[in-house]
C-alpha cells in the first residue's frame, strides 16, 4: 500500500507540473475524426475549449470524479457504428401490392454479378425513414440502370440542405451483421461472404438509390426503420469485427437478427419501452404514381417504402428522457428519437433554453457535412446528467457530452433529442421491432458489459493490473493522435482522439488497481 501510495503521488506530481507551465487564458484545440450525425451528416473534427490555467478545484477531468457502480460517466462524444452487410435481389409483387414482406432467408435472384464478392456495407439506421443505398454501393449491385430504377425521384432532407435521389421499383433487400463475412482479410484478399445463411430482409420494398453525387457528396448507405420494425436485433458491443471490404476497413459491434418473437433470440432483464411515432403505423408501403390518362396507368412508386398509418414515416422515440445541467432540468421529456446511425447524442432548442445553455459558451465544437456538402458549426456541452427510466435498472449517464442542434420530428416541427450510440459503447442492447396495428410495442433491452480494467493498456500482457509495464505503454503514446503512428486507444480514457494531461490522470486514479 505504500508503494502505491508512493508512485500514485509521483504521477500526480507530475500532472500537476506539467499543468503548470501552461500559459494563457483559453485557446481551442482541434481533433480530425470521422464520425456519423443524424440526418445523414458527417463529422470531420471536433475542437475542444482548453483553459490552460484552470482553477486549482478544476484542475482534474471530469472522469475523475466516482459515480454509483449502475452509473455510467462521461460516456464518449462518439458511439460505434453497426455496421451491417446488404445484398439485393429481383423478388418483388404484383403491381398494386404495395406491402413490403419480411423474409428470414434471401429470396430471389441477386442483382449483383457475383453475390459472394459484390455486396454493400451500409449503417443499420434507426433514424432513417428510407431505405437509402449510395450511387456507388447501387453500382456494385447493379441496381443503377432502367431495369431496377423509376424515372421518380424524391427529395431527401438533411442538416444543411437537401439533395434528389431516384425511387426504385420493388426489389429484395437483405442485410446481416460483418460477422457474417469470411474473416482474417489481409490488404490484398478482401471480404467475402461465403453464405447468405443469417441474412434477413424484405422483398417488395422501394428504396431511395443516389444520384451520380458530381459536386456533391455520395449518400450514405442505410437500411431504415421499415426493416427493423420486423426484427429482433442484437447489438453485441462485446463482440467487435471488423472487416476490409473496397480498401475501406469497417469495425463494428456484432450484429444478429432473428424474427420478432422468436424464441431463440437472447433477451436482457433491464428494458426501455419505446414507441413507433406517429402513432398508428399499419404497414410497411410504397406510393404508386399514375396518370389522369386511363388507359396508361403508371403504377411504379413515387416514393419510397416507409412506415405509414394515419401519419407517415414513423420511426422509435424513448418514451422518457431526464436531463439536468447547473440546477436547471428538462423532465420526462418524450420527443427523443432512438438513432442507432447517429454516434452523438443531440439536443433540440427547447431543451436547451431549459437548460439554460449559451450558443457562444461551448464546451467542444463540431462541423456538421451535410447531404449537400455544406457544413454548419454545432456547439457541444457536457451537461450534468442524462437518464432514461427502464423496466429493471434506469440508464443513467453523468457528464453527457450532447450537441446542440435542431433536426425535424417525423410528428411535425422539432425533436427535442436524439439519443446516439455514444451513450452504449458499454453496453450490449437488443432491439425489438414491433409498433404496427395490434403487433407488440417496440423496446430496447440493455445489459452492461464488464467493462476491463482502466488503465490495463499494455497489448501484449493485459493482466488485469494496472503497473509500470502499463506506464511504459502509456509513454509511448504519450502525445499521439488518431491515426499515428504509436496510437493506442485503450490509452485514450477520455475520447478525446489525443493521449495527454487528462488521460495521466486517470493513469494515475487507476495506479496499481486490480480486478
Amino acid at each position: 500500500m505504500k508503494n502505491k501510495a508512493i508512485l500514485r503521488c509521483l504521477l500526480l506530481s507530475t500532472l500537476f507540473s506539467l499543468c503548470a507551465l501552461a500559459s494563457g487564458a483559453e485557446k481551442i484545440v482541434s481533433r480530425p475524426v470521422d464520425w456519423r450525425a443524424p440526418g445523414g451528416g458527417r463529422i470531420p473534427e471536433v475542437r475542444f475549449r482548453v483553459r490552460e490555467e484552470p482553477a486549482a478545484e478544476e484542475q482534474l477531468p471530469k472522469a475523475l470524479s466516482l459515480p454509483a457502480a449502475h452509473v455510467i460517466d462521461s460516456p464518449p462524444i462518439d458511439g460505434f457504428v453497426p455496421w451491417i452487410v446488404i445484398t439485393t435481389t429481383n423478388r418483388r409483387l404484383a403491381d398494386l401490392e404495395l406491402d413490403a414482406v419480411p423474409s428470414a432467408a434471401v429470396v430471389g435472384q441477386f442483382t449483383a454479378a457475383n453475390w459472394q464478392r459484390d455486396f454493400a456495407v451500409g449503417i443499420f439506421d434507426t433514424g432513417a425513414s428510407a431505405h437509402v443505398l449510395s450511387y456507388a454501393a447501387s453500382a456494385v449491385l447493379r441496381l443503377n440502370n432502367r431495369t431496377y430504377l423509376t424515372n421518380n425521384t424524391i427529395t431527401i432532407a438533411g442538416v444543411t440542405g437537401s439533395v434528389d435521389a431516384y425511387v426504385s421499383y420493388p426489389l429484395g433487400l437483405f442485410m446481416g451483421g460483418l460477422n457474417l463475412l469470411e474473416p482474417n482479410q489481409t490488404p490484398d484478399r478482401e471480404a467475402r461472404l461465403p453464405s447468405t445463411a443469417g441474412m434477413v430482409g424484405e422483398y417488395n420494398v422501394s428504396v431511395l438509390v443516389g444520384q451520380n453525387p458530381g459536386t456533391n457528396p455520395d449518400l450514405v448507405t442505410a437500411v431504415g426503420t421499415p426493416m427493423s420494425v420486423f426484427w429482433t436485433t442484437v447489438i453485441r458491443n462485446d463482440q467487435p469485427v471488423t472487416s476490409v471490404y473496397k480498401g475501406q476497413s469497417y469495425t463494428g459491434p456484432s450484429l444478429t437478427f432473428y424474427p420478432a418473437g422468436d424464441q431463440n433470440a437472447p433477451r436482457f432483464r433491464n428494458r426501455v419501452p419505446l414507441e413507433l411515432r406517429p402513432l398508428g403505423a399499419a404497414a410497411v408501403q410504397y406510393v404508386p404514381f399514375s396518370t389522369e390518362d386511363i388507359f396508361n396507368f403508371d403504377f411504379s412508386p413515387s416514393s419510397p417504402s416507409v412506415i405509414i398509418g394515419t401519419g407517415s414515416q414513423s420511426l422509435f422515440f424513448v418514451h422518457s428522457v431526464d436531463l439536468t445541467e447547473g440546477g436547471r432540468s428538462a423532465i420526462d421529456r418524450s420527443r427523443f428519437m432512438l438513432d442507432t446511425g447517429a454516434q452523438i447524442t443531440v439536443i433540440g432548442d427547447r431543451i436547451a433554453a431549459r437548460l439554460g445553455l449559451d450558443p457562444d459558451r461551448w464546451e467542444f465544437q463540431v462541423p456538421i457535412i451535410g447531404v449537400t456538402g455544406e457544413t454548419i458549426e454545432a456547439p457541444g456541452y457536457y451537461l450534468d446528467s442524462l437518464k432514461i427510466p427502464a423496466i429493471g435498472q434506469w440508464l443513467e449517464f453523468t457528464n453527457v457530452p450532447v450537441v446542440w442542434l435542431e433536426i425535424s420530428s417525423p410528428e411535425g416541427g422539432k425533436l427535442d433529442g436524439v439519443i446516439g450510440m455514444n451513450l452504449f459503447t458499454e453496453y450490449n442492447l437488443i432491439l425489438h421491432g414491433g409498433g404496427l396495428f395490434l403487433g407488440d410495442d417496440p423496446a430496447l433491452e440493455f445489459e452492461r458489459i464488464v467493462p476491463p480494467l482502466r488503465g490495463d493498456i499494455a497489448p501484449a500482457v493485459r493482466d488485469g493490473r494496472v503497473d509500470m509495464l502499463d506506464l511504459a505503454e502509456f509513454g509511448r503514446t504519450w502525445l499521439s493522435e488518431t491515426g499515428q503512428a504509436g496510437w493506442n486507444p485503450a490509452a485514450d480514457f477520455i475520447s478525446s482522439g489525443r493521449i495527454d494531461l487528462a488521460d495521466l490522470a486517470v493513469l494515475a486514479e487507476q495506479w496499481l488497481a486490480s480486478l
